[in-house]
């Protein structure tokens, strides 16, 4: 747990962040529900402002919304933009309602792009030039993401070597940023912004040892396609939804469309067991595919 530095004096919100399936969701509804005054929770995950994407982002059930109240969940239509910026300006106008109720604001979720944008401000980043992001679309389809990765470790290491090899969405946008503007997204990101006063904030982090965060991980996986993870995105794609948008590139639901259109097979166990286990298998979709 740590402190960020404190801004206006206004109560610390609380930040809870950690990988996926560690239980910040879980927690985030006990300190609302605990901490003296009562709390709301602010989502920073970039997929649940999305109606219609609600089984594979784990969404909170409509009884646990009741519970709570929950704010940036399902205020956008999927083929609608959103951004680390957005994102933290929408979050500041409910932290200053959710305190001017006198309740605690608890930001659960999230990438660390994301709670940096929110705690100290963001740069502007440039917008996303549609030709050379269809340009890199076509390109990722054509050549795999392998030869773009590259390219971006070329423009902007410090990006690449933060993002996770499959992270198609990321590393697209990175490069996107990298040929528009010519500079790397790192520098856009490191430069200060100004006029921006931060946000005091207590952050608790939550971890597992790597053999039981996977296996949470594969059993997650495993509910989700149970509840109906394939016919939500079935559905989507049914609603005329390009699944070139966003956030169709997320783990877990670009493997899905793929499986839907008939040209990647299910596996029976979407995630395996870490290398160097009995499976020796690293975590993840199996070649891509689920």
């Amino acid at each position: 747990m740590s402190r960020a530095p404190t801004g206006a004096g206004a109560l610390p919100i609380v930040a809870v962040v950690g990988a996926t399936a560690t239980g910040k969701s879980a927690l985030g509804l006990a300190l609302a529900e605990r901490l003296p005054g009562g709390g709301e929770i602010v989502n920073a995950d970039a997929l649940q402002v999305y109606r219609g994407f609600d089984v594979g982002t784990a969404k909170p059930e409509a009884a646990e919304r009741r519970r709570v109240p929950h704010h940036l969940i399902d205020v956008l239509d999927p083929h609608e933009p959103w951004s680390a910026g957005e994102f933290a300006r929408r979050a500041r106008q409910a932290i200053a309602a959710i305190h001017a109720r006198g309740r605690r604001p608890i930001v659960v979720g999230g990438s660390g792009l994301y709670l940096r944008a929110l705690l100290a401000g963001i740069s502007p980043i440039p917008a996303a030039d549609p030709r050379v992001r269809e340009r890199l679309r076509r390109r990722a389809a054509d050549e795999g993401l392998a030869p773009l990765a590259a390219e971006l470790a070329r423009l902007d290491p410090e990006t690449a070597a933060r993002l996770a090899p499959g992270d198609r969405q990321r590393v697209l946008r990175a490069l996107e940023v990298a040929l528009v503007s010519g500079r790397p997204l790192s520098a856009w990101i490191a430069k200060q912004p100004f006029g921006t006063q931060s946000i005091a904030a207590i952050r608790v982090g939550l971890t597992l040892p790597r053999g039981i965060l996977y296996d949470r991980i594969a059993g997650r996986v495993a509910r989700m396609l149970e509840s109906g993870w394939m016919e939500e995105v079935r559905g989507l794609i049914g609603r005329g939804l390009d699944p070139g948008l966003p956030a169709f590139q997320a783990i877990g639901y670009r493997q899905l469309v793929h499986h839907a259109r008939g040209e990647w097979p299910l596996a029976k166990r979407p995630y395996g067991r870490p290398a160097g286990s009995p499976n020796g298998r690293k975590p993840g979709f199996a070649k891509s595919r689920i």
